[in-house]
């Protein structure tokens, strides 16, 4: 099911790269970014991703933890966050429970893999509350970080 702008944000309990549990739920008090991704190592998320890096002062700014999550184990994501020098938390969905939540899951991927997730950025606020969702059905295209920044700006 598709996750609507005013909505409470489906919560979720997920390790992140170095194996630490990240409870959605415990981030109340400031706006959370999160940021699905299909793969690590794909071009195009890297390039999202290095995108975020390289921004990070930004989010940070408007008060923003930003979080990447896929369904990539937690070994690939850690190597991943280190090669590519990643800023920011990666969380690991690998039983898919939060990417399906936020109707972010491929039923079908490139050759013919099940249960990948979608490209798709989400917007929360101090609350809780879905203030941004962008899902995205082609796994090229990158999320309109332009917009992310717009919504995150107005929350402050």
């Amino acid at each position: 099911m598709a996750i609507q702008v005013g909505q409470q944000a489906p919560d979720f309990a997920l390790r992140d790269n170095a194996r630490n549990e990240v409870k959605l739920s415990d981030q109340k008090g400031k706006n959370v970014v999160l940021l699905f991704f299909p793969f690590a190592f794909t071009s195009t998320c890297t390039a999202e991703l290095c995108s975020v890096r390289d921004n990070i002062n930004m989010y940070n700014g408007l008060n923003a933890q930003v979080y990447g999550i896929s369904v990539d184990s937690l070994h690939t994501l850690n190597r991943f966050k280190e090669d590519q020098q990643l800023n920011f938390p990666l969380l690991s969905d690998f039983n898919k429970d939060a990417s399906a939540a936020y109707g972010s899951l491929y039923d079908t991927f490139a050759f013919g893999w099940k249960g990948v997730s979608k490209r798709s950025a989400f917007v929360i606020d101090k609350e809780g509350i879905v203030r941004y969702a962008e899902v995205l059905e082609n796994a090229s295209e990158v999320p309109n970080f332009e917009k992310i920044k717009e919504t995150l700006e107005s929350l402050n």
